[in-house]
């Protein structure tokens, strides 16, 4: 006989070999025991679980001739020729592809017949979700009277989907999804006997792999033993999957706290050079994640996180850094790339896309994003890398801004009563836009790569009516228009940058050639300042005015 995959060599043959069910199978043994058998069961749960398994031990154990503890014997001639299928008291229907009234009208005609060598004839239909709304109606007269010989077991990944009027007439049963402790230690069982040495962490990251799915984790060991049949490591399993490596994922999110985009951008590109799943490796992340969510809340993460100790210990040293805020912000922000990631053409972009917000805050306006600035201020203040001027006393505070209401209204008093008529710099104020226009424009690249093209043909004039003037040549008239319509967008920067919204101008060069601009060094007031000053002191009380 040819190879046998190993989770049909190693399918359970008695209730206590099915991982993980131990609240189903104690209940199918004393039924039997107490000859209270039922006429249909449902058996529910995800795949891999032992739904199928359970029914087929379920089937032999009520007919078995010789039954040891209400299990099969598997040895007498009903249990052999149920395991060989050569009887026919245990038929096993798919109804994926027997799913029409056709098929259920067959089974009625065959339940009239009693069965030939055992106790029961044994219905077992898988995926019974799948059939018609014509074939239920067919089978729900037979499932509610059969004969008493007759048990139907029906077995579904997806009960949801089945009618009110077929779950009313069965016991249903609801099978777990198979622990990763469990799953570990059966393949572990599996590889001691045949002879393979294996890594425990291997095992490890198998099971969680798996999804709580012995028939998955049983399938990829499965592929570990055609790589290296007498040794199966961690890297072994990790080429199979397609994922990366703890170590990885804990570099990257160092970077991501750092807000090192470019390294991480780097990482990620390893990580589509080396062939790894994107869509795994996104899993694999937001495990990561809720690993450190689970460090935060829990001292005790023994059978709640499966890593090796020296990562157990590496990853609560980086959620001791990790505020909870940006723990709770990157998993929202991965579970929705996860959703989108499935109907994306482009994955990777997504991907990169995702760890940019991760690691840029400034760039994610939502509130999770804005609290995580607020907490990076924070930390960067506890650090000493930010100097705080310590805050004046609250009297101080009333005074001050009354200084500043004052002053401010005062100089709205001198603009009006002045109003310059030419293009004039207005010193300091001009000279520091001046100097950080280059800073300017690379904020405005990282943000709208189309409006610093345009931008970046444009020159600072000066200021006119208190607006910072910029012109261009008259062959880019094109130009001036497009920055004109950005210019709310650059406001807001020059806003963020210099903390006061600054007012813009765009003009072409032969519009001011005929205007006077005055040196940077020279005062903007005109020359009766003065006497102007006069009319502010008695409109305003006698002080010290001081023009800026």
């Amino acid at each position: 006989m040819g190879y046998i995959a190993l989770y049909r060599k190693y399918r359970p043959n008695k209730f206590e070999d099915v991982v993980g069910q131990s609240h189903i199978t104690r209940t199918l043994k004393n039924q039997i025991e107490n000859d209270n058998v039922a006429h249909a069961y449902l058996f529910c749960g995800t795949r891999g679980t032992g739904k199928t398994s359970t029914a087929k031990i379920f089937a032999r154990a009520v007919n078995c001739l010789n039954p040891i503890d209400n299990n099969p014997c598997n040895e007498c001639e009903v249990c052999l020729g149920i395991l060989n299928e050569s009887i026919m008291d245990v038929i096993e229907i798919d109804a994926a592809s027997n799913n029409g009234v056709d098929d259920v009208r067959e089974i009625r005609e065959n339940v009239k017949y009693p069965p030939t060598k055992g106790k029961y004839k044994v219905y077992i239909v898988d995926e019974v979700h799948m059939l018609s709304t014509g074939a239920f109606n067919a089978l729900l007269k037979t499932l509610e009277e059969p004969p008493s010989y007759v048990i139907f077991i029906l077995a579904t990944t997806e009960p949801h989907k089945i009618p009110a009027t077929i779950l009313s007439r069965c016991q249903r049963f609801d099978l777990k999804r198979i622990k990763e402790g469990d799953i570990s230690d059966t393949m572990e069982s599996i590889c001691n006997n045949m002879n393979i040495h294996v890594d425990r962490q291997a095992l490890e990251l198998i099971a969680r792999n798996s999804d709580g799915a012995l028939r998955d984790a049983l399938s990829i060991l499965d592929q570990c033993v055609s790589i290296n049949e007498n040794n199966i490591t961690y890297d072994n399993v990790i080429d199979i999957l397609g994922t990366v490596n703890d170590s990885y994922l804990l570099d990257l999110v160092d970077n991501i706290q750092n807000e090192n985009t470019k390294e991480c951008m780097k990482l990620i590109e390893n990580l589509v050079d080396s062939g790894k799943d994107i869509h795994q490796f996104i899993k694999d992340l937001i495990t990561h994640y809720r690993n450190l969510m689970m460090s935060k809340i829990s001292d005790d993460l023994e059978g709640i996180i499966n890593l090796s100790k020296e990562n157990v210990e590496r990853l609560c040293n980086q959620s001791e850094s990790l505020p909870m805020n940006s723990i709770s912000r990157s998993i929202n922000l991965l579970s929705k790339l996860s959703a989108d990631a499935k109907w994306a053409s482009q994955p990777r972009v997504l991907l990169e896309l995702t760890i940019i917000k991760l690691s840029s805050p400034e760039v994610d306006n939502s509130v999770e994003g804005l609290l995580d600035r607020i907490e990076s201020l924070e930390r960067r203040i506890k650090l000493g890398q930010i100097n705080v001027v310590s805050n004046p006393s609250p009297m101080e505070e009333v005074k001050e801004e009354a200084k500043g209401e004052l002053k401010e209204e005062i100089k709205e008093e001198v603009k009006e009563e002045m109003k310059p008529s030419t293009v004039v710099s207005r010193g300091d104020r001009f000279n520091s836009i001046k100097k950080g226009w280059n800073d300017i424009l690379k904020v405005i690249k990282k943000k709208k790569i189309s409006l610093h093209a345009v931008l970046i043909e444009g020159n600072l004039v000066g200021f006119k009516n208190n607006k910072l003037v910029i012109s261009f040549g008259d062959a880019f008239s094109f130009h001036k228009e497009m920055a004109a319509q950005g210019a709310g967008f650059i406001q807001s920067v020059m806003e963020e940058m210099y903390g006061k919204k600054i007012g813009l101008d765009f003009v072409m060069e032969s519009d001011i050639k005929n205007l006077s601009v005055k040196k940077e060094d020279e005062p903007e007031t005109p020359q009766n300042v003065e006497g102007e000053v006069e009319k502010i002191k008695e409109k305003f009380g006698d002080f010290n005015l001081e023009i800026v």
